[in-house]
């Protein structure tokens, strides 16, 4: 793009902006079941955007500057403490900066020279990323194929004397399972080892779906052992996106996750992120939603996912060939296709106006379709799960999506770095998924098919090209 020559009006701009965002998905209404939280209640979200335009232009660099910054903080902090067993907590914009201030407050507390976290298989990839960042090796310890839980007495063998951080989670992504908290906490406690719960998903629906009749298992800071805990409020907390909390049951831990430099002659640098200049428009919208629906508004939420996802669970189970994996305790549900290629059901779904989440079979788990629950499914689920059921028949009738002949072991045997963006555009066009500019939306029954048949590096590697070739130089 290049600059215009002059400026262009709000109303230009604005019907550039709608014309852009033609082909994305919907945000509300509960047709894409993963990104986004929908509480079905447009003045809470008008409530949010107030806010955060409001806050947008205050900077949480300098908290002296700007002390609205502080309060506003301080009571969304204590929601969350209040909610999850107490603790000392900083605002991050979002489950993935929650987990890396978790891993660094760890790494810099432990004199380890060789830090190691142990965590499960099904542990969020942000995770990894923080590992990579960090210069810290993962053990990743296998999960309970039946229940999809990460077992206590295997996550014991995997802690060793270098383990910086134990990991589990309430629910773990990726089939809605709880962790057994109490059990693993007190390995790590027998171990003197941290121990992280990923709450991202949970920590703002857990307790809400306690307290409208579920049973939960403790698995906050409120349990012996747990030494801190991430909750996003941009997923269950409706909030708009960029708000998440990482709280720590001991407030030396949460000092180790700041950062501060005096080693220049400029302005003091403190910063309790990793981001420094951000905008204060998502502690503002996160803030202006806890209040406008406050917990009588949670409470009916949690409500009616509950409700939801137990129809939704029974509807998935009684379409033949599909099966729910594991007995998820939240509201998020994964399905498997027994002679249903799930890729493809995915691409039906998707052609009648709904998005389900592939996931890719890794350690002995099935590829899988994923679905979140939230509060607005409850209006819509007998229309999803008739769209699932009508998609499943047609992905049958279909059949499962056959690869040409030596397709894997080329791109697995492929040296991506000797291929610039065009070449790999050119060779993911050749077997019918075409990236370039122009091409449109291409099925990805093809593509999920594709990495789904590579190892995880191998998928790692083509998922990289595959956005770069996206946005292009």
């Amino acid at each position: 793009m290049n600059l215009p020559p002059t400026g262009r009006t709000t109303e230009d701009l604005l019907a550039e902006v709608a014309r852009l965002k033609a082909h994305d998905l919907p945000v509300r209404g509960g047709q894409v079941t993963a990104y986004v939280y929908d509480t079905g209640r447009a003045e809470v979200n008008d409530a949010a955007t107030a806010a955060y335009l409001e806050m947008l232009e205050v900077n949480c660099l300098d908290p002296t500057a700007f002390p609205s910054v502080v309060e506003m903080e301080r009571q969304v902090v204590g929601a969350v403490a209040d909610q999850l067993g107490g603790g000392h907590g900083i605002f991050t914009s979002g489950g993935t900066e929650s987990i890396m201030l978790a891993v660094k407050a760890a790494r810099d507390a432990s004199s380890r020279t060789r830090p190691n976290l142990v965590l499960p298989v099904t542990a969020h990839p942000a995770f990894h990323k923080a590992a990579h960042y960090l210069g810290i090796e993962v053990v990743a310890v296998p999960v309970d194929l039946e229940t999809y839980r990460v077992r206590a007495r295997d996550v014991a063998a995997a802690v060793g004397e270098d383990t910086i951080l134990v990991v589990a989670s309430a629910p773990s992504y990726p089939q809605g399972v709880i962790d057994p908290i109490e059990e693993i906490a007190a390995v790590a406690s027998a171990a003197g080892v941290p121990f992280h719960v990923d709450a991202c998903v949970g920590g703002w629906l857990l307790p809400w779906l306690r307290a409208a009749g579920a049973e939960i298992p403790p698995f906050d800071l409120s349990v012996p052992g747990v030494t801190s805990i991430s909750c996003d409020l941009h997923k269950f907390g409706y909030a708009p996106k960029g708000a998440s909390v990482v709280l720590f049951a001991d407030p030396a831990m949460r000092r180790k996750a700041y950062f501060a430099s005096a080693g220049w002659p400029g302005y003091t640098i403190i910063n309790a992120t990793v981001q420094s200049s951000r905008s204060a428009g998502p502690l503002g919208g996160a803030w202006a939603t806890l209040q406008a629906l406050g917990r009588e508004g949670y409470v009916e939420l949690g409500r009616a996912t509950l409700e939801a996802t137990a129809k939704l669970r029974e509807g998935i189970g009684a379409i033949p060939g599909l099966r729910v994996l594991g007995t998820p305790e939240s509201s998020l549900v994964a399905f498997a296709g027994t002679g249903i290629d799930v890729f493809v059901l995915a691409d039906e779904a998707r052609a009648r106006g709904w998005f389900l989440q592939p996931q890719l079979s890794y350690a002995g788990i099935p590829a899988n379709l994923h679905i979140t629950v939230t509060g607005v499914t409850l209006t819509g689920v007998d229309a999803m799960l008739k769209v699932i059921a009508e998609s499943a028949e047609s992905a049958r009738a279909r059949g499962p999506v056959v690869l040409p002949d030596g397709l894997v072991e080329l791109v697995a045997e492929l040296d991506l770095e000797s291929l610039d963006d065009a070449a790999f555009a050119e060779l993911a066009a050749s077997v019918g998924v075409d990236l370039r500019p122009g091409a449109g939306q291409p099925e990805m029954a093809v593509v999920n098919a594709v990495l789904d048949a590579l190892p995880a590096a191998s998928r790692e590697a083509v998922l990289v090209r595959f956005l770069s070739v996206i946005y292009g130089s």
